[in-house]
């Protein structure tokens, strides 16, 4: 392992030819380790699945999340440790952070893991959120609808994503059934106050143990059935919204103490108010666009900041649109790369396929995305219209 450089008033620099260890062996691991190797880093993935997507680019070793005997060895064997998802075991998180150096800590985990808490932090940066109400009883849920009103969204506290662990009521009626469903579950509740939004947009700021904090453009997001379809960028919104959104997914970094990336999730209203929605404390699906329209991507930024490289520089080179992969796209998707391709000729757009080397493709599995470089994105929104591959979509 190499040593750690040290600056005067900063933390250890990790230098290329160390070695980076990351829990989590899917395709955010690999795009992580692709984009470390080129800068000359070697990678070691923890991850219980053989074959898994880094560990096609990356040594792996494979056991559970929760297995010491291989933390420990993925700790001797890396000279810094980061993490592609955020359900990580505590108590592997803390053996970790004695035996080995993990700058993002556990802090940020435990926060961003748990709604409330998340919500409380956005809170304490200064950041609006939506309104919302801790839900303990049925009593206590029947009194937050008649104070937040419907429609509303009930959550789990822990655990959701992609839509799961969430029920919109739309009527006061429905929500004793809401609750009950959810409460099932046994996990704390929360009720958010449903926000009427013109779009929902993300930044990624990233911020090194130095305290250098950098964001990249926003992204505005589009899902379908409660998964992310297309990222546009440049966003279209107005550009004083789009600068404070920056800015205030900067503040959360910093408030937070944040070390590598920081996804935030934002509603932006009619009136361009701005309501931060949730946070990743990783790279994220959003940011993916970067990988070619940016002078950095959001994976050699996240490797820069937990190696306490400078930032870098996360300017916009092209419009862009990224669409997502499914289970149900892929066939297509990988039968197009051995084509020509007229459409993107004629719109004069750049198509550039990411796929993750997963061995199952199903239906709402994530197996790639396309990023798609443009000189107006609504060429790129055709390219996807055109190319009929994401027809079957229920939006």
């Amino acid at each position: 392992m190499k040593e750690q450089v040290q600056e005067s008033g900063a933390r250890s620099v990790i230098l290329p030819g160390s070695s980076i260890g990351i829990l989590g062996g899917g395709q955010l691991g690999r795009m992580i380790t692709l984009a470390g190797s080129a800068m000359g880093y070697r990678f070691v993935t923890l991850e219980p699945t053989p074959d898994s997507p880094c560990g096609q680019v990356a040594q792996q070793i494979t056991a559970a999340y929760d297995d010491e005997a291989a933390a420990r060895e993925l700790a001797q064997r890396c000279d810094v440790i980061t993490y592609e998802f955020e359900n990580i075991d505590a108590g592997i998180a803390a053996l970790l952070q004695r035996e080995s150096y993990v700058p993002q800590g556990s802090e940020l985990l435990y926060t961003t893991q748990h709604r409330l808490r998340e919500k409380r932090a956005i809170e304490a940066a200064g950041v609006p959120v939506a309104p919302y109400r801790e839900i303990t009883s049925a009593e206590s849920m029947e009194q937050a609808v008649q104070e937040l009103g419907v429609p509303c969204v009930l959550k789990t506290a822990t655990g959701g994503y992609d839509g799961k662990g969430q029920v919109v009521i739309r009527e006061v009626a429905a929500a004793a059934a809401a609750y009950q469903q959810l409460a099932a579950g046994g996990t704390e509740l929360v009720l958010e106050q449903f926000v009427s939004f013109q779009c929902e947009i993300s930044v990624i700021a990233a911020r090194s143990p130095r305290g250098e904090i950098r964001t990249f453009p926003p992204a505005e997001n589009i899902h379908v059935n409660n998964i992310l379809h297309t990222s546009i960028v440049p966003a279209r919104v107005k550009a004083a919204v789009l600068e404070e959104a920056q800015q205030l997914a900067a503040a959360i970094a910093e408030s937070m103490g944040a070390v590598g990336l920081l996804a935030v999730e934002m509603f932006v209203t009619k009136d361009g108010q701005l309501y931060v929605n949730e946070l990743a404390p990783r790279p994220h699906n959003s940011g993916h666009y970067t990988m070619e329209a940016c002078a950095t991507s959001q994976f050699e930024q996240h490797v820069r900041a937990v190696c306490n490289l400078p930032l870098g520089d996360t300017r916009l080179l092209s419009p862009v649109v990224m669409v997502n992969v499914l289970g149900e796209h892929l066939e297509e998707a990988v039968a197009r790369t051995g084509t020509a391709d007229p459409i993107a000729d004629e719109l004069k757009i750049v198509p550039k396929y990411h796929l993750y080397g997963k061995s199952e493709a199903k239906n709402g599995r994530k197996m790639g995305h396309i990023n798609l470089l443009c000189n107006q994105i609504e060429d790129g929104l055709q390219w996807i219209e055109q190319t009929n591959i994401w027809r079957n979509r229920n939006q």
